[in-house]
């Protein structure tokens, strides 16, 4: 994915000092675009080694329509898991320690634990508001009503595939103090599929990016929902198109990414998905096989919350 090497590369060439939500500071460039070709292989990076796993687990998290932390936490899947734990301690009026120290990540450890078998706890704490799932799969309307944005986008593709509003957003207005609370403001925030020669393709807008921890999360995720997609539409698979807004680099990530950018890419691998899953809403994480995924070691840096 040398896309992705040379986004970092423009990055730390082109972008500006700015500050941020969290403190930290970053370098920001306003305005990328990156395009994979999905059948050439499957856009994961090899410069560092990826947790899959936790990718797959919280698109369909996503896809089911799902804003608990609990169906993560059971899952070990650790993505979502800062954010409402600061909220706990923020609304139980505990002290924040500083994130990643050991107090952080024993207090985190317990909270987990809780959120995992303790219903009522899961309820009142581990619930990230009318964030991504909820707004796919049951965008509220004015008169009470509710749309299921990937349903009628999968009907478009079906019988109306020259459409131009094949568009699932994220961005409700209206909730997004709620989805600040515990969560975050849906970052990818918007995506459009496009048919053309019997091929789907996906773009995504997203309007606040992580480079070097979140964006190559995304880009895996959004290549699966395509793939995915194009298999119970009965399509081709074209591109995946990746389109940021304010594209940064935090500070605290400046080492890990001179270090990747050292790395040389190695050959994508296959994604492979269970021809009998004819749903979207039925894929599991056994459908979805990896195939010749060879990486560097993984680079860990800290999460800016």
């Amino acid at each position: 994915m040398r896309q992705y090497l040379d986004l970092l590369r423009h990055i730390t060439e082109n972008g500006a000092m700015k500050t941020d939500r969290t403190g930290t500071g970053t370098q920001s460039v306003f305005g990328y675009q990156m395009r994979f070709d999905l059948a050439e292989g499957f856009p994961l990076l090899t410069t560092k080694k990826m947790f899959l796993r936790g990718i797959i687990e919280e698109l369909i998290w996503f896809l089911n329509g799902d804003s608990n932390l609990r169906y993560l936490a059971e899952r070990g899947v650790h993505i979502w898991d800062s954010w409402p734990y600061q909220a706990y301690l923020k609304k139980t009026k505990q002290p924040v320690p500083e994130s990643g120290s050991e107090e952080w990540n024993s207090g985190l450890k317990a909270f987990l634990e809780q959120i995992k078998t303790d219903d009522a706890f899961a309820k009142e704490y581990g619930e990230l508001g009318p964030i991504y799932g909820y707004q796919w799969r049951s965008w509220p309307t004015p008169d009470g009503r509710h749309i299921d944005q990937i349903a009628q986008v999968i009907e478009q593709l079906k019988n109306t595939p020259d459409s131009r509003r094949m568009i699932v957003s994220a961005w409700n207005v209206a909730d997004i103090d709620e989805m600040a609370k515990a969560g975050l403001p849906p970052c990818h925030c918007l995506f459009q599929f496009y048919v053309a020669d019997g091929k789907l393709s996906c773009q995504l807008y997203q309007r606040s990016c992580d480079t070097f921890l979140g964006v190559p999360f995304n880009i895996a995720s959004y290549a699966l929902l395509t793939m995915m997609m194009a298999q119970v539409c009965d399509l081709e698979v074209g591109e995946f198109v990746w389109t940021g807004g304010d594209v940064h680099l935090y500070n605290n990530h400046r080492e890990q990414v001179v270090f990747q950018l050292s790395r040389e890419p190695l050959a994508l691998p296959t994604m492979k998905l269970n021809p009998a899953v004819r749903s979207i809403f039925d894929f599991k994480v056994e459908d979805c096989t990896l195939e010749n995924y060879q990486s560097h070691d993984a680079i860990k840096a800290p999460v800016a919350v």
